[in-house]
Parts: structure tokens; sequence; C-alpha cells
């Protein structure tokens, strides 16, 4: 769930400033590398196939769609992936470089739905702390969870929507992309919490501006033989904004 924090943005922390990589290298700035992913660019393995979404690099895995949320100026605000009766919704947002801050946005996505009606409940995973409940949508009761991970001056937010979210053992292929997504934070100083970019994949662009040419709808694209991109103008996956909450 995403709505500007009251107030407004944070404004950006004295920490948050970039540094120089040999810089960051000599300060030991990055953490050991995790045993998996999400990666940051930094340590990612190079041998994977990725389809290129800005500050977001996703594995090109058989079966997976890829649905990407526009506004109507083009930019895109979220990344959703789709695989039978499973969809995760990615997005990644500017941390500071002291802390994490998947812990404070974790407490603030269950009051959220605590006042919406729902008993959000904590327990931990792979990640660390998790966050599930049954919400009330349009179509009925639904499950979600969240997965939150805290890297260098990012943090991912997951959320498994259908049986992936009911149960853990139904992820399949999109657990396996979690696990392999990378993410490229830039060298600008960004407020705490805003949405790092996102961008349309070549094709997909290519393919966009062809629609609005022709005036035609030519929303599916193939990727790779077999990942199916849909570009999004209006339709809302669950969560929406551009900072994190």
């Amino acid at each position: 769930m995403f709505s500007r924090k009251r107030g407004g943005p944070r404004h950006v922390r004295p920490d948050d400033a970039p540094q120089s990589s040999a810089l960051a290298q000599s300060m030991g700035d990055l953490p050991p590398a995790p045993e998996f992913g999400p990666w940051d660019s930094a340590q990612a393995p190079g041998d994977v196939q990725l389809l290129d979404l800005g500050s977001l690099r996703i594995p090109a895995l058989e079966g997976i769609e890829v649905r990407v949320q526009a506004n109507p100026d083009g930019g895109v605000e979220q990344i959703v992936l789709v695989h039978e009766n499973s969809a995760l919704q990615l997005g990644v947002f500017a941390a500071p470089r002291s802390e994490g801050i998947w812990d404070e946005v974790r407490e603030e996505i269950a009051g959220s739905m605590t006042a919406d009606g729902a008993a959000p409940r904590e327990f931990d995973g792979p990640y660390g702390v998790e966050l599930a409940a049954r919400v009330n949508t349009p179509d009925g009761p639904a499950d979600v969870r969240f997965v939150g991970v805290d890297g260098p001056r990012w943090m991912l937010r997951a959320l498994f929507q259908g049986q992936a979210a009911a149960d853990r053992q139904h992820e399949g292929v999109l657990g396996e992309c979690l696990r392999g997504v990378v993410v490229v934070r830039d060298n600008e100083a960004r407020p705490v919490r805003e949405a790092l970019p996102l961008r349309l994949p070549k094709e997909m662009a290519e393919a966009a501006a062809q629609q609005d040419h022709s005036g035609h709808d030519h929303s599916g694209h193939d990727h790779s033989g077999h990942d199916h991109a849909h570009h999004d103008h209006d339709h809302d996956h669950g969560t929406n904004g551009r900072h994190a909450h």
C-alpha cells in the first residue's frame, strides 16, 4: 500500500549523499553478499538473463507474465509478475545508508490494513519479518503477503497475492524470480522512501509507441519467446503511488 507520508516526503538525510565507488569500497559500504537475492547490482551474479526495467532487473523466467502499470504521462509506477493463480508486485525505494526502513514501513502497512478492518499478522520468513492478512477487495476476500528487503540505500517491497500469499509453498517461479531480482541504485541523493525510477523495457516501449501511433491494442508482447508483458495505464493491482507506505 502506497501513499505520500503525512507532511510529504522526508528530506534527504546527510548520510544519503552518494559516495564514489572507490570510497564506498574502501569504507566497506556494502554488506556481505547474501546467499540469494534480491541483489544489489554491485553483488549480483552475472550469468542470468534479466529484463531491464531501470532500477529493477527481473529474471526472464518461463511462464511469468510481466505487467507494467504506467501513469498517464507514460512513467512506470508498478511492476506486477503473474503466474497461474498468483501475482507478485514489486516496488523499490530510496533508503538511508545507515539503517533499513522495512520495519517502519511494515508497521504503517499493518496500521492501514487494521484501519480497513483486516487482521494483519507478522511472522518470520526467509527475508526476515513478513506481514500477511486477508483483505476485502471488490472481488471478495483475498490473501496478501508483504515481504521487505533492506539493501544498500534501497528497500524493495514485494507483495504476493493469490495462492502464493496464502501458502509460501505455492510461490513457485514467482519466488524464484524474487530471489533473482537485481536492484540498480543510482548515485542520486533522494528523499528516503522516494520510488526509484523505473522504465519500460525497449521492446515494450516500442510496442506502446506503436499502439499509440496506430490506435490499436497491442498490449501483449513476447519476451525471449516466453515472457508476455502488458502495459497497463489504468488498472490498479492493489497498491499504488510514488512513496513507500
